[in-house]
């Protein structure tokens, strides 16, 4: 569970909103494949950076519009329209999931913090 605890509790990371190959290789399989395009024009951004267009956004609490294109992760509207459409295909639920199963069978659940009324599957 290198990836979640390094990358997420308590080592301090110069570009949070990266997302390493560990992370990436547990999320890509869980992403909707993209419809059909219905006009010609620029190519799609791929999904790897249009996440972290999102984890900048929320990392640094900017206005989509305002994500710096300089950056790389398409316009904060693709990145914005993204994240609803993995929110409606349930990609955050999923990695949720996911997650929890991987800290119990890693016996990385700290129990004593949960609350009772939240049961992981």
């Amino acid at each position: 569970m290198r990836w979640f605890v390094g990358s997420v509790v308590g080592k301090h990371q110069p570009r949070p909103w990266i997302v390493s190959d560990e992370l990436w290789s547990l999320i890509e399989p869980l992403l909707p494949e993209p419809g059909p395009k219905w006009v010609a024009g620029r190519p799609r951004v791929p999904d790897r950076q249009a996440l972290c267009g999102i984890l900048f956004v929320l990392h640094t609490g900017i206005q989509w519009e305002y994500l710096p294109q300089e950056l790389g992760f398409g316009s904060g509207m693709t990145c914005w329209r993204r994240l609803a459409a993995w929110n409606e295909a349930g990609v955050w639920d999923q990695l949720h999931l996911m997650v929890l199963r991987k800290l119990r069978s890693a016996k990385n659940l700290d129990w004593s913090r949960g609350s009772s009324s939240v049961m992981a599957s």
